[in-house]
């Protein structure tokens, strides 16, 4: 196994954190500066290279921010944390921009600091063969069984022409199955070539599949090749067939029979040698029996049919396909590639995905953009996930915790109530200091009592009184905690535990925040 880096000009945090990782059997290297760091990362080839950076933030003769976005430019994958003082932690918030896997507040707990470096190892571990599959196998939709049903159907047809009907619900992948099918064929020179009957009007899809020529209609000012001349020699993909016109269902019945058409206005037949591939979302039986598609044509296009199955029929394809669409967004966008903890992976394969894998996709793209750290945990989840996560804690707790038992003691359990008051002080119920619902939160309206004063400060009055009748001398504190730990839980949860949001919220600071949590005890 490669080393863990540390970089701190404090020798006894070197030492300490040294022992530490011995004892856990992780091999360490230590340096005092970040010059150190980047000599021996010149000098070092990437296979012996370190497996984590540890680095604190403020040094001698370097900044911990400056060494982690040249490490980033050498080696963009490897998990860098930040140790920071307290004072420093709006330096690491930005240590996040810069591609941090996590930043370590000083003075640290040693077993907590032992623990994020080993879950850090393990992330890089994951990632490493991650990427390995997906070098060796980029073309790889799924490893679940019913995804290699598919694709021994597609190596069985690899050296056939015959028409192929595609099954599936909408974002299934039935386009990227029908490229599948023409790349391994003999066709695979050819053209491929693709129209959703779905999304084009009725009165252009006639021009759009078999041409026009020059004023078949107004607006025709040239000869124009359709969709089946430029497919000849290829493959043409009739997306959402079973949308497709009555009346134009006979055209494509006829060209199927014998491979001629006439573009819109010609009178001359053209040949087109073109293997046609429809796919659609829809029960075609059934639309041949309420008779708004033809028999004779499903025949003809149900020659071969292959049933693409829904994402959450392949629930063990999520991870393998989240990391790659996490790849492809940050390809896309230019950023650091976001990775993802096993409680978001094991929550994401719980959700139904009503879109399928182009819902997956547009997530990633979602968590790419939207969330706030390098590494991505259940409250960065989008909401839609969230929402069935806490749907089901509120149905049924055992079934939430089976799906994803990280979930409890995480940031998204939702914070016990508060200490009930005194019931001679609860005239009315206490929506504000009643805990939110981390779905949605309510919006609060405190009931008003006798004399203008609202139920929530009748009850914080008695309770106050209560106690000192009982001679307390902690009665500020007292209360005070309990109040800043019901208005803080409350923020957390209405914000998914994201701290900042509540902290704008709440009207406090970041700083403020973060020390208030750790005072309270509410990590």
């Amino acid at each position: 196994m490669k080393p863990i880096w540390i970089v701190d000009d404090d020798q006894s945090i070197r030492f300490v954190l040294e022992k530490a990782l011995l004892r856990e059997n992780l091999p360490t290297r230590s340096f005092t500066n970040p010059q150190e760091v980047l000599k021996a990362l010149a000098e070092t080839p990437e296979s012996e290279g370190p497996q984590i950076l540890v680095s604190d933030i403020r040094m001698p003769g370097g900044s911990g921010l400056d060494l982690l976005e040249k490490v980033k430019e050498k080696l963009p994958g490897l998990p860098v944390i930040i140790m920071t003082a307290f004072s420093d932690l709006d330096s690491a918030v930005s240590a996040f921009q810069g591609g941090a896997f996590e930043y370590l507040p000083k003075p640290f707990d040693l077993p907590k600091a032992v623990e994020l470096i080993r879950r850090a190892v393990e992330e890089s571990q994951r990632e490493e063969v991650s990427e390995e599959r997906m070098t060796a196998a980029p073309e790889m939709l799924g490893q679940a069984p019913a995804m290699q049903d598919v694709f021994r159907a597609i190596g069985r047809l690899s050296q056939s022409q015959v028409t192929v009907l595609i099954t599936g619900e909408s974002g299934s992948g039935k386009e990227l199955v029908a490229r599948a099918l023409h790349k391994h064929s003999p066709r695979s020179g050819g053209p491929f070539v693709a129209i959703n009957t779905a999304a084009i009007p009725k009165d252009l899809l006639e021009s759009e599949l078999f041409g026009h020529e020059r004023g078949a209609f107004t607006g025709a000012q040239t000869m124009r090749r359709g969709r089946f001349e430029q497919a000849d020699g290829g493959t043409l993909f009739l997306d959402e067939i079973g949308d497709m016109p009555f009346d134009l269902q006979t055209r494509l019945l006829r060209v199927l029979s014998d491979g001629h058409f006439y573009r819109v206005g010609g009178h001359s037949a053209v040949r087109a040698n073109v293997r046609v591939i429809a796919a659609t979302h829809q029960n075609l039986e059934q639309r041949v029996k309420e008779g708004v598609f033809r028999e004779d044509l499903f025949h003809r296009l149900n020659v071969i049919r292959l049933r693409l199955p829904a994402l959450r029929e392949r629930r063990e394809d999520v991870p393998m396909l989240t990391r790659f669409f996490l790849q492809q967004s940050a390809k896309q966008l230019g950023v650091e590639p976001k990775r993802i903890s096993e409680a978001a992976l094991k929550l994401l394969g719980t959700f139904d995905f009503p879109g399928n894998v182009r819902q997956l996709e547009n997530v990633c793209h979602w968590l790419t953009v939207m969330a706030p750290s390098q590494v991505v945990d259940l409250k960065d989840l989008p909401p839609e996930v969230l929402a069935m996560a806490g749907a089901a804690t509120m149905d049924s707790p055992q079934a939430a915790i089976a799906a994803a038992p990280e979930l409890v003691g995480s940031a998204w359990t939702p914070p016990p109530q508060p200490v009930p008051l005194p019931a001679v002080a609860m005239v009315a119920p206490a929506p504000a200091m009643a805990v939110a619902s981390p779905v949605v939160a309510a919006p609060v309206v405190a009931a008003p009592v006798e004399g203008g004063t609202t139920a929530w400060e009748a009850g914080l009055q008695a309770e106050a009184q209560t106690l000192l009748e009982a001679g307390r001398t902690d009665v500020w504190d007292v209360l005070t905690h309990r109040f800043e730990t019901c208005l803080i839980q409350t923020a957390l949860a209405n914000t998914r535990g994201r701290r900042i949001e509540a902290a704008q919220k709440l009207g406090i600071g970041r700083n403020t925040i973060t020390r208030k949590i750790q005072e309270l005890n509410l990590e």
